[in-house]
């Protein structure tokens, strides 16, 4: 990586509370080796973690005049190899870290290696480097069965999978709604499909006239719309092949939450 320019003191303050944070960080000794494989002078050991972290990077950042030395530190000390039987401590790095390293123009990928990135020109633009399709998705006040199927996926940064797991997310709540053992599109046609031959065995409202079952007929479409056009596709093709963008998967997984609020309503028809 090219020289990287000296971090601001506010920033190496951050970062050193967020790796030697009481609870998720790294430990004391974990600090001291990391420091010494980086050929970084342990100024302070005496010190509490994060005081003791940011007097050695700061000492060394002022020698050297560059913040090459922060970017070490740090993929040594987030080496995703450390935490595959804890991967959610690597995710919680990653998702404090970015917000700090994006107002520099850095970023951490999902191989743990600080990039360049798009630099942060505000507070909120920083944020949005954390989770921004979760924070999006609390900020639309998104139904919490969403998260509840995809949180894990979002956290790894995968909308891909999100969307997938979203959507199996709708099918299992129709099956523990219904009992029936049909999926997908199948399932809600059984429990939703109304005409001149049809009853439903369940309505999202009362079906007293003919616009409530214009509404029950438009659900009904749109969630076998949904599963050929989300479920199905990711479900058969690579991630590769089918790139979901961030504003995609914001606006598909908010019309999953009113799928979900619609089930809410539902109830026994017959």
């Amino acid at each position: 990586m090219k020289k990287i320019p000296p971090f601001p003191a506010s920033s190496l303050e951050r970062i050193s509370r967020v790796l030697g944070d009481t609870e998720n960080g790294i430990t004391g000794s974990e600090i001291g080796h990391t420091l010494k494989q980086c050929g970084i002078t342990d100024t302070d050991p005496t010190f509490t973690k994060w005081q003791r972290l940011f007097n050695a990077l700061v000492h060394y950042q002022n020698k050297s005049g560059s913040g090459n030395h922060v970017v070490g530190f740090i993929h040594k000390s987030i080496d995703p190899v450390l935490y595959t039987n804890i991967p959610e401590k690597f995710r919680w790095f990653r998702d404090e870290l970015n917000p700090v390293l994006s107002f520099s123009g850095l970023g951490i990928n999902e191989n743990g290696k600080v990039t360049w990135v798009k630099k942060a020109k505000n507070l909120d633009e920083a944020l949005a480097r954390k989770n921004k399709i979760q924070i999006e998705l609390v900020r639309r006040s998104a139904h919490p069965e969403v998260l509840n199927y995809c949180t894990e996926e979002l956290m790894r940064g995968s909308s891909f999978h999100a969307v997938f797991e979203a959507m199996k997310g709708i099918s299992s709540r129709m099956k523990s709604l219904s009992n029936l053992t049909s999926d997908g599109a199948n399932l809600a046609e059984e429990m939703f499909a109304l005409g001149k031959e049809k009853n439903p065995r369940f309505a999202i409202n009362d079906l007293s006239d003919e616009s409530q079952e214009s509404e029950q007929k438009g659900f009904v479409n749109l969630v076998i719309g949904m599963h050929g056009m989300f479920r199905n596709t990711t479900a058969h093709k690579p991630r590769k092949a089918w790139k979901i963008e961030d504003i995609d998967a914001i606006d598909i997984l908010t019309a999953i939450s009113l799928v979900h609020r619609k089930l809410d309503q539902a109830k026994p028809y017959r």
